[in-house]
């Protein structure tokens, strides 16, 4: 259960990314009336740009 656990956590700044900064991102975008660019949708912009945030900051160790 700790390998578990342990696994989960290493993992979590990808899930953060994922699960929290792209539906900000598409939901601040729906506030203010901003379209996605190249005709996808929000969400979608959205986690062009959280996953690999997240992924970055697993492999460097910060989000910074």
């Amino acid at each position: 259960m700790e390998v578990a656990v342990k696994k989960l956590f290493y993992w979590m700044p990808f899930l953060f990314g994922i699960g929290f900064i792209a539906p900000l991102i598409a939901q601040s975008m729906a506030y203010w009336d901003i379209a996605a660019p190249l005709g996808m949708s929000r969400i979608v912009f959205g986690l062009l740009i959280g996953a690999p945030w997240g992924l970055v900051t697993v492999i460097r160790g910060r989000w910074v």
